[in-house]
């Protein structure tokens, strides 16, 4: 439902009516709220009124004090910064998330158990996660937030790595079926590996790779269109690969549809949840897609570079694979009798050991997910990047330097708005943003993408940011 507050329209998910509503006619604020609606909402101190409240109303507001948020003298190169100390605005969590307070104490334990027991920690542990079974500190959560059974994730590796590792296994091309489908725009990286298993396994074939390109004019992929190009290729296509998010323009994917569809017709689908999981509310299983890999550095806030993550349907447990030493079931691992016995579900996908450390930074930020829990923290995601969108509209309406190529419906979209600028635009206005302690994430050539996260960033935060860009704007075009 869209609500009318003081001349802004703002999304409402109707499980948030009520608190709307109360918010409204709240005796502090109703007569300010409810006055003349032709005083213009983009005056900031409406705004931070309106985002005050919406904040104080917040049940997840508690989440915020669960990680550690920048200072502005921090965050900036900027010498000159005003309020040095206060907090930042840090809207790129869609690219590295923001360090949980309990990752120090957790990496500061393990660190202590390898200099006090050495090799012993694998087996003894001062905290009750031996290293040889680390990765069961974080499977559970992490298939709760994807939407799996617990048998069905592994977490270990590295996103590429891991989409090799599955590829290798899902992608077998036959001399009828050897196409991969994936979108004209696909993470570099994701394309690169596709085209590298093309290389390996189907070399002879100049059309083993359909990109899906956007109708003319466009920047979304309707689903109508992905599926019309899957029609296209089916006879000849063994595997359609996706992004659950699309990076650069923030379209959340129909992912259960359109898996459906293309299973229908013998193809194999995978997806790469990178940008969608802590983001958008998951079900593979129920959805029954194939396999999936993400990582956990962005939404998740498990630190630069951190470990990686898979999804395998259990209709899959028997496919043929690589393995390695940790693929091995755990009760005769170390017996090393060279008998290769496979582990049960996705563990029989690892290779190695998966690191300690990348795991318990995991593990912080995990505790906070199970603790508000997705279906709590997708929620006021809808009504962040409901507010955003509003507020730009509104400060932005008379003369817009940008488009937003983001999908308006929250149920096509994730935290992200991605905003593409006129061209000469971008650089100044992101360099901008930066100065003044802004945190937001650019992509060549034109496009800065903006996030607000719901388990630290606040209506409060929109508004700094709606507020500093109009600043940027006004002058990157004076």
């Amino acid at each position: 439902m869209r609500v009318l507050i003081r001349g802004v329209k703002l999304f409402i998910p109707d499980n948030n009516l009520r608190v709307c509503f109360d918010i409204i006619r709240h005796k502090a604020y109703s007569r300010r709220l409810l006055s003349s609606t032709s005083q213009r909402f983009h005056k900031f101190d409406d705004f931070r009124n309106t985002a005050l409240l919406l904040d104080k109303a917040d049940p997840l507001a508690s989440a915020k004090c669960k990680f550690i948020i920048p200072s502005r003298s921090d965050i900036t190169e900027n010498s000159n910064i005003s309020d040095p100390d206060n907090n930042s605005v840090y809207l790129a969590g869609n690219s590295l998330g923001l360090q949980p307070i309990r990752t120090q104490e957790l990496l500061r334990e393990d660190l202590a158990v390898w200099a006090k027991g050495g090799v012993n920690g694998h087996f003894r542990h001062s905290y009750s996660r031996p290293w040889l079974s680390i990765d069961e500190t974080v499977t559970s959560i992490m298939a709760d937030v994807v939407g799996a059974n617990t048998e069905e994730v592994a977490v270990m590796s590295t996103l590429t790595t891991n989409l090799h590792l599955l590829l290798s296994a899902f992608y077998r091309p036959t001399e009828d079926r050897y196409k991969i489908i994936i979108e004209q725009r696909a993470f570099p990286s994701d394309h690169y590996a596709i085209q590298s298993q093309i290389a390996l396994n189907c070399r002879y074939k100049d059309d083993a790779l359909v990109l899906i390109k956007p109708p003319e004019g466009e920047q979304i992929l309707p689903t109508q269109h992905i599926l019309d190009t899957i029609t296209q290729h089916a006879d000849s296509t063994a595997l359609l690969m996706l992004p659950g998010i699309q990076y650069y323009t923030g379209q959340a994917f129909e992912v259960e549809k359109i898996t459906k569809y293309a299973q229908s017709l013998g193809i194999k689908v995978g997806w790469d949840m990178a940008h969608a999981a802590g983001n958008l509310k998951l079900e593979l299983h129920d959805w029954g897609v194939d396999f999936a890999v993400w990582c956990t550095y962005k939404y998740l806030n498990s630190g630069p570079g951190g470990i990686g993550g898979l999804f395998v349907h259990e209709k899959n447990f028997d496919v043929p694979r690589l393995t390695g030493w940790w693929a091995h079931e755990k009760k005769t691992r170390f017996i090393m009798d060279n008998n290769f016995v496979p582990g049960k579900g996705a563990s029989a996908f690892q290779l190695s050991n998966p690191s300690v450390l990348d795991t318990v930074a995991l593990l912080a930020s995990l505790e906070v997910f199970n603790e508000y829990g997705m279906s709590a923290l997708r929620a006021k995601s809808e009504k962040l990047t409901s507010f955003l969108e509003s507020l730009l509209n509104e400060t932005f309406s008379q003369s817009s330097p940008f488009t937003i190529i983001t999908p308006s419906d929250p149920s096509q979209r994730g935290a992200q708005l991605s905003l593409l600028f006129k061209p000469g635009l971008m650089d100044k206005i992101h360099a901008y943003l930066d100065a003044n302690a802004v945190t937001t994430d650019e992509r060549k050539p034109d496009v800065i993408r903006v996030a607000p996260t719901p388990l630290y960033n606040t209506h409060s935060d929109v508004v700094k940011f709606v507020e500093t860009l109009k600043m940027a704007v006004d002058e990157a075009s004076g």
